[in-house]
């Protein structure tokens, strides 16, 4: 059994013991500190939280207690049932609420369950937020509603409409161009909530021909749902077969976006922020972001058209902050998930779809073609154990002092670019572990620039 309270939320494992699981009593207390942490931030307020769950088989179960344990505070909740983690995010500031509380573990199997706790804004709370709520967890410093004082539930299936509209809404969405493109898709969703939404997104944009694929939202994934490529074989023999334009693929919680070429090869989830950034700054130019551990092919088509891009730590919460700092018209992160403030600051494969297809169906290429139209770089991804006693700090200082005649961000542990590959060195905070990403030109190439800072940490050490 896992339990993994952070800044963000809590996810775990479902069963278990109290605090060694994801268990209705764990449920049930960090529900009441985040309830807490809103009353105490606005106060002599009747406050509204907005919850959505994916189709997870725990899922209906946690957005009981959540919802009880909300009620029980005096606090109002509107329930969307089965939703996406973007239309909470969106869901909060249309309702006023003061927050929300999505509950998925996105892309982890089915076991994993999660609350993601949100600000009146529908964005992620800040890390001194989330400080604030593990304390009221500690502590167990709640107070409940007496009788008279309880809160009340509505339920809300409209949602899955309003985003749909708000994404057809967009100025760069021309659903007549998708329309006229004609586009066979293949669509796997995990047997999750995106079995409801990007169906009926698509059909929405005029796209008549869909071939869904584990689009029942019975929560039992039919493959690990993580859209690597590993685990997306069966979606690339479903193109093949059915001679389909592309596929789309999203995980559990509908954040995170992945396309598969008409000849089934991977469109690649790095690249699907770059296709979507490349068509938004054609018609609205503006700077760019992504966290460091994302491919540079982002920066490399921002900086040809003569635009800023520039890099996050690790992090959703810190790629939106970035966003925000630089007045970013579009960013996210090399996960596949799209950040278009246009409509929100949250990663929306809903929005990532619509812009995508548009573009695809401007340009009048294969989906392959898109994809060969950009700087083709592949990333590498190792880690080094260490013992407990290495102070992995030191040694990333150290890293860094070495290439200090080239181009070195420290923004989150150490990045280093040398021509046209990087490598980002980053310490885990649980575990003395140095996470190393490297990225070149083929993947020869970039297990061998890994290598190279490998070695020489482990010298150093």
């Amino acid at each position: 059994m896992t339990l993994i309270k952070s800044i963000s939320g809590i996810r775990g494992t479902i069963g278990g013991k109290v605090d060694q699981g994801l268990t209705p009593v764990d449920t049930v207390k960090f529900a009441a500190a985040y309830g807490t942490w809103l009353k105490s931030t606005n106060p002599n307020q009747k406050l509204t939280v907005v919850i959505g769950r994916d189709a997870r088989l725990s899922g209906l179960m946690i957005s009981n207690l959540v919802e009880n344990t909300l009620i029980g505070l005096g606090i109002d909740v509107i329930n969307l049932g089965l939703s996406t983690t973007p239309t909470v995010e969106i869901a909060v500031p249309m309702e006023n609420a003061q927050g929300g509380i999505i509950l998925t573990a996105s892309h982890n199997p089915k076991q994993w369950n999660a609350l993601k706790l949100l600000n009146s804004k529908g964005e992620f709370i800040s890390g001194d937020e989330g400080e604030f709520i593990l304390k009221i967890a500690s502590d167990d410093s709640y107070e409940f509603a007496e009788v008279d004082d309880l809160g009340i539930v509505k339920h809300d299936d409209t949602y899955l409409q309003k985003h749909i509209e708000a994404v057809l809404n967009l100025p760069l969405v021309d659903k007549e161009a998708i329309k006229s493109a004609n586009f066979k898709i293949v669509v796997d969703a995990v047997n999750s909530t995106g079995g409801v939404f990007v169906p009926a997104l698509l059909k929405a944009l005029g796209v008549e021909n869909v071939i869904e694929m584990y689009c029942e939202p019975t929560g039992h994934f039919p493959h690990n749902p993580e859209p690597l490529p590993e685990h997306l074989t069966d979606l690339s023999d479903k193109i093949k077969q059915t001679n389909a334009h592309l596929g789309i693929t999203v995980d559990p919680d509908v954040d995170r976006l992945a396309m598969v070429c008409e000849d089934g090869t991977m469109f690649g989830e790095e690249y699907t922020l770059v296709a979507v950034s490349d068509y938004v700054l054609q018609y609205t130019p503006g700077a760019t972001v992504s966290n460091l551990s994302s491919t540079k092919a982002l920066r490399d088509i921002t900086e040809s058209k003569g635009l800023n891009y520039f890099a996050a730590a690790v992090g959703e919460v810190n790629v939106v902050a970035k966003m925000k700092a630089e007045n970013a018209i579009i960013g996210g992160e090399g996960n596949g998930g799209i950040i278009y403030p246009e409509l929100h600051y949250g990663r929306d494969a809903l929005v990532g779809i619509a812009l995508f297809l548009t573009s695809l169906a401007k340009k009048g290429l294969k989906t392959s073609e898109l994809r060969d139209s950009f700087p083709k770089y592949v990333i590498s991804k190792n880690k080094i154990e260490l013992t407990p006693q290495i102070n992995v700090d030191e040694i990333l200082n150290k890293v860094s002092e070495n290439y200090k005649d080239f181009e070195v961000d420290k923004t989150d542990g150490v990045k280093i670019y040398i021509e046209n590959e990087w490598v980002h060195l980053r310490k885990s905070n649980t575990e003395p572990i140095i996470r190393i990403y490297s990225e070149s030109t083929t993947e020869e190439k970039a297990n061998l620039f890994a290598e190279k800072f490998i070695s020489e940490i482990k010298e150093l050490c």
